[in-house]
């Protein structure tokens, strides 16, 4: 079994340094960890983001588990040479076209939600999102015009099979959970759509025991504050899944506590936090490294079937955040290690 590691940029390297002490004090037989460089620390390293030799280690590997990406510093080089263009070019050169977000309310962590505890407290919902399509990977300019204004325009596509792919991803999650599942899309307003939510429903006869509902994306952001608990699995397109899923997790109550998966047709993943690289708290042990060993446990899960252990690892995050070892996203004091070292106790 061998784990791809991505630390990254900004507090990447120290959330990703748990996750792995995690992982470590698990004893698995046969792990093996292999470290590569991606990101801005890639860039001046390698002067690339997502260097050859980091790909072949990627390649070779069960699954990856990755930090964060992103750099200020480089926020002014070619797109192509941005730390972004890591993750981006992970998920289409594996072929990581399914995105699992799942946002569950932990018991007694009501209040840090946003929303009134009496409603947090039902959350429990996976979103799906497709990876590989949608205006982030379609074609893209910027234009001058004849009066000499620029233009900037995004291509907005999807396919059938790029949908029907996607969607028997979120039908066979919803099978395993409350058989319950809501596609979100624009159709009332963008062609890309309309083709979207034909394909789901063509797809939803194979899945009778599905219950099938479409929601607006705009109506979905609504639920998502007003009736979380409504949900059971979402799926949706790349744009419109990247923005929902944030949204979920101050539903929850912090990003810090939001883990997802990034899958192919076959065994081989991506994991990492939603959260970004925040470069602005990086080095200071501030972050809480909780989504990143979420992470880790969804890796163990979906890309080496290894249920026990990833239950293991589930219950001693839920476990350490009841006794109350909070990190400063949650108001609390407690800082990276000190949070590693909470789980690890109650692994």
């Amino acid at each position: 079994m061998k784990i791809a590691v991505f630390a990254g940029d900004g507090i990447g390297p120290e959330v990703t340094r748990e996750a792995v002490r995690v992982l470590e004090a698990l004893e698995l037989d046969g792990l093996e960890l292999v470290h590569g460089d991606v990101g801005g620390a890639a860039w001046r390293k390698h002067g690339h983001p997502l260097p050859a030799e980091t790909l072949a280690i990627a390649r070779d590997s069960d699954a990856i588990l990755f930090g964060a990406v992103g750099d200020f510093e480089c926020d002014r080089l070619e797109r192509h040479l941005r730390p972004e263009q890591a993750i981006l070019g992970l998920r289409k050169e594996l072929g990581l076209f399914a995105n699992l977000r799942p946002a569950t309310m932990f018991p007694g962590m009501e209040h840090f939600s946003a929303l009134r505890p009496e409603i947090a407290r039902a959350i429990d919902v996976l979103i799906v999102r497709e990876l590989n399509g949608d205006v982030y990977f379609g074609e893209k300019g910027i234009r001058t015009l004849d009066n000499g204004e620029r233009q900037g325009w995004d291509m907005m596509s999807y396919t059938e099979s790029e949908v029907r792919r996607i969607a028997h991803v979120g039908f066979r999650a919803a099978m395993g959970r409350k058989r319950k599942l809501c596609s979100v899309d624009k159709a009332n307003v963008l062609e890309t759509s309309q083709v979207w939510r034909d394909t789901v429903i063509e797809v939803a006869r194979e899945y009778p025991e599905v219950e099938l509902t479409h929601m607006y994306v705009d109506n979905a952001a609504m639920q998502m504050v007003k009736s979380p608990g409504q949900f059971d699995v979402i799926v949706t397109g790349n744009l419109f899944g990247d923005i929902l899923s944030d949204q979920a997790s101050m539903c929850v109550g912090s990003i810090g506590l939001l883990a997802s998966a990034a899958l192919s047709d076959g065994s081989m993943g991506l994991y990492e936090p939603i959260h970004g690289s925040a470069p602005d708290i990086a080095g200071q042990d501030k972050a809480n490294p909780m989504a990143t060993i979420l992470s880790a446990a969804m890796l163990l899960r979906h890309s080496l079937g290894l249920e026990a252990p990833a239950a293991r690892i589930e219950a001693a995050v839920a476990k350490a955040l009841g006794d109350g070892v909070l990190g400063g996203d949650l108001g609390g004091t407690a800082g990276t290690t000190a949070i590693g070292d909470a789980v690890l106790a109650r692994l």
